[in-house]
């Protein structure tokens, strides 16, 4: 069954505000399908929304939120939950300049050794996963998937 979410569904489920899903959908980050003028998103919608928040909240830039996002999406060819829903965990690293996409622990360590400046790795398919679980009890217990410094300023400001 395909789930949908109306505008203030994800605004709940994910803790941002609907001027930034609106924003995002405008510059084409986040573009969710249409029902007249309702906007409604999809859980693969949810989960790069979920992603792109921790981006942010590691401090990239919305033009490198959207390359990382471009980056992603020519890797996998397909919508990232679709890719990451599989039994292989998918982490992303970068240094700022340099994107990986790994599944091998091994080829993350060797990343780590080898790489002269810090790193910043995001586990994909814990993403997913949150994203997941949120939506299951999220109806129910209005829980945010987006966690993080930006998230908890978001709920102090509200």
């Amino acid at each position: 069954m395909l789930q949908r979410f109306t505008s203030r569904e994800a605004v709940t489920l994910t803790g941002i505000t609907a001027r930034q899903l609106q924003w995002w959908d405008e510059r084409g980050l986040v573009v969710p399908a249409r029902e007249g003028h309702r906007r409604i998103y999809s859980l693969e919608d949810l989960t790069e929304i979920a992603v792109i928040c921790q981006l942010r909240d590691r401090g990239f830039s919305l033009q490198r939120v959207r390359q990382v996002m471009r980056f992603l999406q020519r890797e996998f060819g397909k919508r990232l939950a679709e890719t990451v829903s599989g039994s292989s965990d998918y982490h992303l690293l970068t240094d700022g300049q340099t994107l990986y996409l790994e599944t091998s622990a091994r080829q993350i360590v060797d990343i780590l050794k080898n790489s002269r400046q810090p790193m910043l790795a995001i586990c994909l398919s814990d993403t997913v996963r949150q994203v997941r679980a949120v939506i299951r009890s999220g109806k129910k217990g209005g829980r945010s998937m987006v966690t993080g410094p930006a998230a908890k300023a978001r709920k102090k400001a509200s």
